[in-house]
């Protein structure tokens, strides 16, 4: 098996000085992997990846890629080493067109544009029908295209996706899903928070389930959708009629 591309390990983390959100958590992200991380609100889903893409400072445990120390560099660094990450809010730049968009996502390699733009396209056909409309005037589903559109812009080998289909309808929930397995198709290891953990769990390889900034169970999307405890704390017991 091949080395580990992304890890965090006993990461402890917060807002709030002396207060810890995570408390002793990680994950192993391999390449081509798909991963999933549910667990309730508050669990601390959404703080673990923006620590590990260095926007919430990690007080003790380390964040490797790739073999390397990554812990508390700066966003744009892991950018450029090849990390790309899509917020759940604020996630577009809603007074620049599709284009515009997608040319912030290769700020640091312009040259690149016309290459990526074109491979961006592929996957989100509504992106290349709308290049000079406004982002502010797209639907939130097709913000959220445009959102992971812009972090491939660098070619990224590792994807991390907080909370992708929240807000969403059920027709642009299923289309990010599959636009997400796309992606991951197309080579690139994803790392996916998700508070519609059923979903998750269907298209995930492995899961993670936090519970107050702790790892709780970990499996294969499978396993973990049909173990009886994550049903009965995380999924409800409609999951079992699924």
């Amino acid at each position: 098996m091949s080395d580990p591309l992304l890890t965090a390990e006993d990461v402890y983390a917060g807002y709030i000085s002396g207060v810890d959100v995570l408390r002793g958590c990680g994950l192993v992200l391999n390449p081509g992997e798909l991963v999933g991380v549910i667990g309730p609100n508050g669990a601390g889903k959404s703080t673990l990846v923006k620590a590990m893409f260095g926007l919430l400072r990690i007080r003790e445990g380390t964040v490797t890629f790739r073999d390397e120390d990554v812990t508390n560099k700066p966003a744009h660094e892991l950018v450029s080493k090849g990390i790309g990450y899509v917020p759940q809010r604020q996630n577009v730049f809603p007074t620049l067109t599709v284009e515009e968009n997608l040319r912030m996502g290769t700020y640091l390699k312009p040259k690149a544009f016309d290459e990526r733009a074109g491979f961006v396209e592929e996957l989100f056909p509504v992106l290349a029908e709308r290049r000079a409309q406004k982002a502010s005037s797209m639907s939130g589903g097709e913000r959220q295209m445009l959102a992971m559109g812009r972090a491939l812009m660098m070619e990224p080998e590792v994807l991390l996706l907080d909370e992708p289909s929240a807000g969403l309808s059920p027709m642009y929930q299923d289309q990010v899903f599959e636009r997400v397995k796309q992606i991951n198709a197309a080579g690139v290891a994803i790392l996916m928070v998700e508070q519609n953990a059923r979903r998750c769990l269907q298209i995930c390889d492995r899961g993670y389930v936090l519970d107050q900034g702790s790892n709780a169970y970990t499996g294969t999307g499978t396993e973990l959708l049909h173990d009886e405890k994550v049903i009965e704390l995380y999924l409800g017991t409609l999951a079992r009629a699924r």
